[in-house]
């Protein structure tokens, strides 16, 4: 998990922040003692802080030179988005002051204790996240400030009191000045987090099972909000949508970490770095060469820049979709980083089956009326109707209607509507939020940062263009290059690519099974055959009186009151069925 790639990153001197991970056994004893610590886990923690300050030489919660750290889950299966975190934990009212002037940034450490509140208040006990980003709205329009960024120091002042108010009202205490209750209470917020009902969900539809639960890290923090010479981003080794072997990410400047992967302000391109810090830029293609050659697999990366110096916060396998893990296993056979056998048992079946999938063409969308275009997140194509919440998309998906989940941006409590929507679509948000990579995963359709739209989620519509659209519009996305359509617009099915059929032909090589295929119409057949199977292990020959004049010669025979119209509606029947399988046996 995360921890274990931290330690791996340290040992081969890369620049990652100190720190410790509680392992999941202890997740595992928290939930079989009634989520309850075992016994002397603080104790261990707080020798472990004592080692951070020693080694950093900064104090946890002192007043002068306070040590900061976050807290992050971290599975042995990653599960992005699912379980929590907590940043800046050790501020307060008295270590904020001692920051601001240790740093000589007084904005810096008033965002970072606005920052502390609202993840604690929403994480950790649970206040609806709204009420903080109502607050911070109120404060945005009095200073006229489109942007977090643009909001002045005295602002960000003001709007941590109303933070604490908001705290204090919802939970009937006051905002913990304890550093060490902080941490404590967060911890278990990690632990309890594997057990919502989300992470829940997530691992029922990715089929995971068997895990003892999540590990929790402690780091010191790297800030990536102190100013201009500061950021934070999220990237892959390699293209997760395409394969293509190109460095592919986004960044954002003067943010933290949850500011990219929220979709709360949409971040530049990654390759834009070398415009803003060349330096940086070729320190961090550096690492994601090392990172791949180490590791021998697409990587999926978290960084902060703090004042011009990089540090790395995470490395784990990257998710993508089937032409990506196709193309990726490919390409690093080819480059002799894998194996053929390592490439084939690579590829989930799961994700062979995108790519028979349909998929857009340029003829299809001649005659498209494009709404809006945003950022293409997820390949494929998605046709439905528009549906606001997650809640909503789960009802009437399961009442049979195809829906397409519009989102200003998505968050891991929207897994379920995330899944069972044809589509996603969100008017905020870059390549390596929350909605792309949970979908990218997936393999489903997925366009973010469309900014033209503005989504009413209470009336249910949205607008663009001067016009609006309701629940009963129906568009189309394309995942390929983000345009959003009106109407329904047809999607071919696709023709299968150079890589598909070698990986093919390698799982041919090494197997020792024989494949054969279900199939009851002699176009299952000729398609199944298509494929490489090699014979039919199964015909359900009922299947064959499902269409057109077959099913109604069938009715006609089961509801027959006499032997002589049964028998004329199966001499009816007889000839369909000789004639498949004759077509079958082709």
């Amino acid at each position: 998990g995360k921890g274990a790639n931290l330690a791996e990153m340290t040992a081969i001197g890369l620049p990652v922040p100190p720190g410790f991970t509680i392992t999941t056994d202890t997740c595992a004893a928290y939930n079989k003692a009634g989520q309850k610590f075992p016994a002397g886990l603080m104790n261990e923690v707080r020798a472990h802080i004592a080692t951070l300050e020693k080694e950093l030489g900064k104090t946890f919660g002192d007043e002068r030179n306070p040590l900061l750290v976050s807290v992050r889950s971290g599975a042995a299966i990653s599960m992005p988005g699912m379980m929590d975190t907590v940043l800046n934990l050790g501020l307060t009212d008295a270590s904020v002051v001692g920051l601001a002037q240790k740093t000589g940034n007084e904005r810096f450490a008033w965002d970072a204790y606005r920052r502390l509140i609202n993840m604690f208040g929403d994480v950790v006990m649970g206040i609806d996240h709204e009420h903080f980003e109502h607050a911070f709205d109120r404060i945005k329009k009095k200073y006229k400030a489109k942007l977090d960024t643009e909001v002045p120091v005295e602002g960000i002042r003001a709007l941590c009191a109303d933070y604490k108010k908001i705290y204090e009202k919802h939970v009937g205490a006051p905002f913990p000045q304890d550093p060490m209750r902080q941490l404590e209470l967060s911890i278990e917020a990690v632990f309890k987090s594997w057990n919502a009902d989300r992470a829940i969900a997530y691992r029922c539809i990715n089929g995971i099972t068997g895990l003892n639960g999540t590990a929790v890290n402690v780091q010191s923090m790297a800030y990536g909000n102190m100013g201009e010479t500061s950021g934070t981003g999220v990237a892959f080794t390699r293209d997760p949508s395409t394969g293509r072997n190109t460095f592919y990410g986004e960044f954002l400047v003067n943010a933290q970490g949850e500011d990219v992967v929220a979709g709360i302000r949409t971040p530049q391109p990654v390759v834009e770095m070398k415009k803003w810090n060349a330096g940086v830029y070729k320190q961090l293609l550096g690492i994601k060469d090392t990172l791949e050659s180490h590791y021998r697999e697409m990587q999926d990366i978290e960084f902060t820049i703090e004042e011009g110096h990089l540090f790395m916060l995470q490395t784990r396998t990257g998710k993508r979709t089937g032409h990506a893990a196709v193309k990726i296993a490919c390409d690093m056979v080819k480059e002799k980083l894998i194996t053929e056998e390592q490439a084939v048992m690579r590829i989930p079946a799961g994700d062979l089956i995108q790519l028979l999938l349909p998929s857009f063409s340029s003829a299809s969308k001649k005659n498209a009326t494009i709404l809006t275009t945003g950022l293409p997140a997820s390949p494929g194509a998605a046709v439905g109707k528009l549906a606001f919440t997650a809640d909503e998309a789960v009802e009437r998906a399961h009442s049979g209607e195809k829906v397409i989940l519009v989102r200003k941006e998505t968050s891991p409590e929207d897994v379920e509507g995330m899944h069972t929507a044809v589509g996603i679509l969100t008017s905020t948000g870059g390549m390596t939020s929350h909605a792309a990579v949970v979908a990218r995963g997936w393999g489903k359709c997925c366009v973010v940062g469309a900014g033209e739209i503005t989504i009413d989620e209470k009336k249910g519509r949205i607008t663009v263009g001067g016009k609006t659209y309701g629940r009963d519009t129906t568009i189309s996305i394309d995942g390929a290059n983000g345009d959003v359509m009106l109407g329904v617009v047809e999607a071919p099915t696709p023709t299968l690519s150079a890589d598909f059929k070698t990986v093919m032909k390698w799982a041919d090589k090494y197997r020792t099974l024989r494949v054969r295929t279900n199939a009851d119409t002699p176009r299952d057949a000729t398609r199944a055959r298509t494929f490489g199977a090699e014979g039919i292990g199964l015909t359900r020959t009922e299947h064959m009186f499902f269409e057109g004049d077959r099913i109604l010669a069938m009715r006609e025979m089961i509801l027959a009151d006499e032997v002589e119209t049964r028998v004329k509606a199966l001499n009816k029947l007889l000839p369909f069925q000789r004639k498949d399988f004759e077509g079958i046996f082709k």
